[in-house]
């Protein structure tokens, strides 16, 4: 059984090795295969462990920048909320254009 299989009916795969590897895509691709049999049940989330994912998923959904908690976590390839990022990009942008105004006037 894959992991997510085994996580679907209540299991982890408890530190075995993997039993099997399927290959697929001429070796591009490739997954584990683990034993039933050995795999252990599923740690229960404690009240500490519960209050450390919410307080990370509030850092996640919160903008560093104009510091404002959003419904939904914001991409990292951003860094900020999409407001802000919108703002940055339209700053960098009218520098260029006051750098280029000032070397053709010149």
């Amino acid at each position: 059984m894959t992991r997510r299989q085994l996580r679907a009916i209540g299991l982890r795969i408890g530190g075995q090795e993997p039993a099997a590897q399927v290959v697929c895509r001429g070796g591009l691709r490739f997954g584990y295969l683990y034993r039933r049999s050995l795999a252990l049940p599923v740690r229960p989330m404690t009240p500490a462990r519960w209050a450390a994912h919410q307080r990370m998923m509030l850092a996640r959904r919160t903008c560093p920048l104009c510091l404002v908690v959003g419904e939904h976590c914001y991409p990292k390839s951003l860094g900020c909320c999409l407001e802000c990022a919108d703002g940055l990009a339209l700053a960098e942008l009218e520098q260029l254009l006051t750098l280029a105004r000032t070397t053709t006037a010149a």
